[in-house]
């Protein structure tokens, strides 16, 4: 068992946990992603290891339910003494004062590990991922050949259902959800030799700032970026880090041990299994093109799960298991984007609890019908593969499914890795599985899922 590791890194979801995951992988690192803190005797089960993931749910949750569960994670995390701790937050920052607060997650950082100045790293170039002067843009689509958006006015994200993408430049938004002061490092300074990035960086801690946001345009920038963080940990370690699996890439030269080539995917051994709570448009235009390729679907009725009726997961369980004995691969989903109807049904159900409120407990339930539905078919079906779709609603899936922990074993699309299912006492285990957020991969996806074929 390591007793201190190199890197840690606790993520807000679970499709962003496994995003950094595979480019911890790619680094030639091996690492593990648990849904809990693990403990001396579950690091034992798992072997020797290059850095340990968290995956978590507090995307999803309100600052007052975040800050015990990142009390506790991120006093586990230290024991372990690493030299680096990053909070994994999604390439597109998605936070809000009231949900998934990126501020309140800073402040525990801070109280936690000590940190002074804490780096927050959110481009990812290889993502479609781009910070200039403290504003985001963002690919329509990651592992797509999608437009280029400013933040603000992303299609996808500025109609997020429970966050939506009001501002790019990423210290404002991040001012709405603490006080402490935001610095910059912009692109211009981040091509400076690395002493005047020492002095720049001295200079924002002694005017008093607490965070600094790096800028990042392009894969050559991550050299840079690495630079800035080993400069950072010298001065104190462990380095608290908040940022996108951008920092992975930055950190590739000092967290990599092993072979940096994971292998691609191969065909599925028999059909696949989609489970999807995403309401993205992204994943609706997937969804269309898997129906299309000859996929079959059970489309759910998201209301009758909010009200945790166990007749429509008795339904749905019975349905995609016929099909699947079949032979049809099948998509199990809750919306098929933004025009479906359902998601109107939902929001009159839930209208009286507010915007981010309804969100939040529709991530919950849609999440844990998902993984309920997932487990019994598992359980009377031989599929080997599956993928759950949906960045709110994936860490209740996967708890749902009964997973301890998942290790990637190949590459799929960026973003998200194929990977093996540890989970004792479940029929998941041993099983294959991708997470993929709403913004994550091609049209073509749930095919390729069949197909293997990665996109990288």
């Amino acid at each position: 068992m390591a007793t201190s590791l190199p890197f840690a890194f606790y993520g807000d979801d679970f499709t962003g946990s496994t995003d950094a995951l595979e480019w911890l992988a790619r680094a030639g690192g091996r690492a593990v992603l648990f849904l809990d803190p693990p403990t001396p005797e579950t690091l034992e089960r798992f072997g020797e290891f290059d850095a340990i993931g968290v995956a978590g749910l507090t995307r999803s949750l309100p600052p007052q339910r975040m800050q015990p569960v990142l009390d506790s994670a991120f006093a586990a995390l230290r024991s372990l003494n690493p030299r680096q701790v990053h909070y994994k937050v999604c390439s597109t920052f998605d936070s809000s004062p009231r949900i998934g607060s990126i501020g309140c997650a800073l402040e525990a950082g801070i109280a936690a590990f000590g940190t002074p100045l804490v780096p927050i790293v959110v481009a990812a170039p290889a993502l479609g991922r781009h910070c200039v002067f403290g504003n985001l843009f963002a690919r329509m689509g990651i592992g797509s050949e999608g437009a280029i958006h400013r933040l603000d006015r992303h299609p996808a994200m500025h109609q997020h259902p429970v966050t939506p993408a009001d501002e790019s430049d990423l210290r404002l938004h991040l001012a709405r959800q603490t006080e402490l002061p935001c610095a910059l490092l912009d692109i211009l300074q981040l091509q400076q030799p690395p002493a005047e990035i020492h002095k720049l960086l001295d200079c924002a801690l002694n005017e008093g700032a607490r965070a600094v946001l790096v800028d990042g345009l392009h894969e050559s920038d991550l050299e840079a970026i690495g630079g800035v963080l080993e400069d950072l940990t010298e001065r104190q370690s462990p380095l608290f880090i908040i940022g996108s699996s951008g920092v992975e890439m930055a950190l590739a030269g000092q967290l990599g041990s092993g072979d940096p080539t994971p292998p691609p995917a191969t065909p599925a051994d028999g059909p696949v299994l989609v489970l999807s709570g995403s309401c993205s448009p992204v994943t609706g235009a997937q969804i269309e093109h898997a129906l299309a390729a000859g996929f079959a679907e059970v489309a759910l009725d998201p209301v009758a799960l909010l009200r945790e009726d166990p007749g429509e997961v008795a339904k749905a369980m019975a349905r995609a298991g016929e099909l699947l004995a079949q032979g049809s691969s099948v998509v199990v989903h809750t919306s098929r984007g933004p025009g479906d109807p359902r998601q109107d049904l939902v929001g009159e159900h839930l209208g009286g609890m507010g915007k981010s409120g309804a969100a939040a407990i529709t991530g919950e339930l849609l999440g844990r019908a998902l993984g309920r539905i997932g487990r019994e078919v598992l359980a009377g079906s031989d599929i080997r593969r599956l993928m759950i779709a949906g960045g709110d609603s994936s860490s209740h899936a996967a708890r749902a499914l009964g997973i301890e922990a998942v290790e990637m074993t190949a590459t799929f699309t960026p973003g998200a890795p194929l990977c093996r299912i540890h989970a004792p006492d479940s029929p998941a285990a041993g099983r294959e599985i991708v997470f993929k957020g709403g913004q994550v991969g091609a049209a073509d996806l749930f095919p390729r899922l069949l197909r293997g074929c990665p996109n990288s």
